[in-house]
């Protein structure tokens, strides 16, 4: 086989196996005051299992419906999809047992809120972080 031919195949198998988004990675950030929370606990927060880490009432944000971002938080970190995890919180919401996590539109805006709300967690691409972030979870 000719190199190309090797590296053409390399990079189809390294795109099919989603390898070669291992760069683009999802973290959690959290207010200056939160302490650091194992993946678990993110599920059951973004979830509706869990709105308290120890006396600290959390407040969770989410990235807007079909982002990039998003898909790869609930994929990573609640092991549904869009439409799944849509469709739990429509359950959860039509049985009086709370609302979706507010959602915003960008990194940035993610960035300000937490930053600006005690008890707030959100997401963002690796790649957004800056400098005195508190990154909860990687």
């Amino acid at each position: 086989m000719t190199r190309a031919l090797v590296r053409f195949l390399l990079l189809t198998i390294l795109l099919a196996t989603g390898v070669a988004h291992a760069t683009e990675r999802v973290v959690i950030i959290g207010h200056p005051n939160m302490k650091p929370l194992d993946r678990q606990t993110v599920e059951k927060i973004y979830t509706g299992k869990n709105i308290q880490v120890g006396d600290m009432l959390v407040t969770a944000v989410n990235a807007e419906v079909g982002t990039p971002i998003r898909l790869r938080f609930l994929r990573i970190f609640v092991g549904k999809t869009d439409d799944e995890y849509i469709g739990r919180w429509l359950v959860m919401r039509t049985r009086g047992l709370g609302k979706p996590p507010r959602e915003l539109p960008n990194a940035a805006a993610i960035i300000h809120f937490v930053a600006d709300t005690p008890g707030a967690i959100g997401y963002i691409d690796e790649s957004e972080v800056r400098p005195g972030m508190n990154v909860i979870v990687r």
